[in-house]
């Protein structure tokens, strides 16, 4: 008998048994759409079962992992479209637009969001010294987000960090090991350099992220360049350039969405009504924040709070 004649399935590869398996934990930890807190601090799961329209949102410094469907993010002008084991790493506080553009009920959009310290990630590589240091030639270097396919290393990390979700006796002790393997892979892997560039204490891009945290904790305060670029040992100009590299957007553009997404949180959490909430968040004219609130959301401040609790209670009653 000619054995070459018999066909036979090939196995899966790790890689995609990889992906199941995460998929599979994601799906089981995750009983209703959203961004959902896991029991592993610093940890987030996202669900969707359908695309979804534009929305705005605050990416916090971290690494987030595409399992399943596909999603594109604007930063400023900047368009990055991702799909699935592709990762995306935001080295600081960002106003984004996102969109997910792929995602059914029988395969829902799935991903798994890691908040990372900086500080943590500035020891990490004083402790890896000269190991994989090297230049990053993409034209987008500077910017403080960017996106990397995973490889099986990647994977392997992320899901021995999920799957601790099913050992909470575990968690304590393994959870920190995995998330530090996972800022390792990704520290010596493709976007290592961008991320070293945020780490260096001698770097325009570690300016700027001192920068934008002095946004952040002053995003109600009346912007004063010249302060910040005296703050940071920066020219004013040499600071404006550098941020719009960064961030894809003018140290201004980046207060106003600060603002208002703060002004939504008080107004979704805090119930404040929309004037009290403009003012909280230093805007003079109740007017002019409604202006600018319904060209970031797309509607008026209480229509969108209204659809946000009604979103809410829906989910709540379900779970």
């Amino acid at each position: 008998m000619d054995f070459s004649a018999i066909s036979v399935f090939e196995p899966y590869s790790n890689t995609e048994r990889l992906r199941e398996q995460l998929a599979r934990t994601i799906i089981k930890w995750t009983p209703e759409e959203g961004l959902q807190p896991s029991a592993i601090d610093g940890v987030d799961l996202i669900r969707s079962n359908t695309t979804t329209t534009c929305f705005s949102s605050v990416y916090r410094p971290s690494l987030c992992i595409l399992v399943q469907g596909s999603k594109t993010v604007w930063l400023g002008d900047r368009k990055i479209v991702y799909g699935p084991l592709s990762y995306l790493a935001s080295s600081v506080d960002l106003p984004i637009t996102g969109q997910v553009t792929e995602a059914t009920p029988e395969e829902p959009y799935l991903a798994v969001r890691l908040d990372v310290d900086p500080h943590e990630v500035s020891s990490l590589v004083l402790e890896m010294g000269t190991q994989a240091q090297g230049e990053d030639a993409c034209p987008e270097a500077a910017c403080g987000m960017c996106m990397a396919q995973s490889d099986d290393a990647m994977l392997g990390a992320f899901s021995r960090l999920i799957s601790l979700l099913d050992s909470p006796g575990d968690q304590r002790v393994l959870a920190p090991l995995a998330r530090r393997e996972i800022l390792y892979r990704a520290l010596i892997g493709e976007m290592g350099p961008r991320m070293r560039k945020f780490a260096a204490s001698n770097t325009q891009a570690h300016r700027i992220a001192k920068v934008i945290a002095l946004l952040k904790n002053r995003f109600s305060e009346p912007l004063r360049i010249g302060e910040l670029a005296e703050e940071v040992n920066m020219s004013e100009s040499s600071l404006f350039h550098s941020f719009k590299e960064v961030t894809r957007m003018s140290p201004l553009q980046f207060q106003k969405k600060l603002r208002l997404h703060e002004a939504q949180r008080l107004m979704l959490s805090e119930g404040l009504e929309a004037a009290t909430a403009s003012y909280r968040v230093g805007y003079e004219s109740p007017s002019h924040f409604s202006r600018e609130y319904s060209r970031l959301f797309g509607e008026s401040p209480r229509a969108n709070v209204v659809k946000l609790r009604s979103a809410q209670q829906s989910a709540a009653a379900q779970a």
